[in-house]
């Protein structure tokens, strides 16, 4: 068989055990482990073409299937680690060794180090943690511009667009020094409950939300309500608190795999968000 006819597309490294797949993979592709049976094992299809590149409707939902074969390998296996899409192992021509035997042979020389990690990732779910500040809520902003407002009322037209721009400015200012105070206690108290936290810098703001800070959380399956209602405490000791809770889901954020060199892959991980030191606000 030659190169291009013998690849494995690659979606996830799980433990030892009896898994069995009982999905599809994409476009209903049928799924088989490669790997020891003591593990670590990859959950594989064998592919006949390049990187699934298309639309974005075909992107979409070929994520999506990708997704849903790792949720069923997180759902039903000891553990797993996440591998991106279109991380595809391909035949070595100099070798003539197979992709089978490129990623067992990577399987082989990775083992202590993927078993470990499994390990660390078992009874694991990745949560997503967004707390924003609604200034329309901050009674620091209301004893501190209410003065401005006042003012603006009785001047003309002209005057009151200029103490309209003076007034956005310094509402501004008085939301970012809270969401900055905050923020050490609010870090604190989340990452009380998590095994690990990755921080994602804010790119955009949502109208009227200033941003505390936006994280990915791995937690223990016992930790995910203590972690709800610690938010739920962090919302009644502040009001003004906007939080969205997202999850469970397998642990994407914190996976670690990269298929080396020996793996022969056409793809790779995405970079890991850069770490935000502690005290200190994206």
């Amino acid at each position: 068989m030659n190169a291009e006819g013998d690849m494995l597309y690659v979606y996830a490294v799980v433990a030892g055990g009896d898994y069995t797949p009982a999905v599809t993979g994409i476009d209903g592709s049928a799924l088989h482990m490669v790997g020891r049976d003591t593990g670590p094992r990859a959950v594989v299809h064998r592919h006949t073409r390049g990187p699934f590149d298309g639309p974005d409707d075909s992107v979409r939902r070929w994520v999506l299937e990708h997704s849903e074969v790792i949720d069923d390998a997180w759902q039903n296996s000891p553990a797993l680690l996440p591998v991106s899409f279109n991380v595809i192992v391909r035949s070595d021509p100099e070798t003539e060794a197979t992709a089978t035997q490129q990623l067992e042979h990577w399987l082989d020389d990775s083992a202590e180090t993927l078993s470990r990690r499994l390990e660390e990732l078992r009874d694991t779910s990745e949560l997503r943690v967004e707390l924003s500040l609604d200034g329309s809520l901050l009674e620091e902003v209301d004893s501190e511009v209410g003065d401005m407002r006042m003012e603006m009322e009785s001047r003309p037209a002209g005057v009151r667009r200029l103490l309209e721009k003076r007034l956005e400015k310094t509402e501004k200012e008085i939301i970012d020094r809270a969401a900055d105070r905050i923020y050490p206690e609010i870090r604190a108290r989340i990452a009380a409950h998590c095994l690990d936290i990755e921080e994602h810098r804010s790119t955009s703001r949502e109208s009227g939300l200033t941003p505390v800070i936006m994280a990915s959380c791995l937690v223990r399956g016992t930790e995910i309500t203590a972690l709800g209602a610690e938010l739920t405490a962090l919302k009644k000791a502040q009001p003004a608190l906007s939080i969205r809770f997202l999850g469970p889901w397998p642990p994407y954020s914190f996976a670690d795999v990269s298929i080396g060199k020996e793996g022969n892959p056409n793809g790779s991980a995405p970079d890991a968000p850069t770490p935000n030191p502690q005290g200190q606000r994206t």
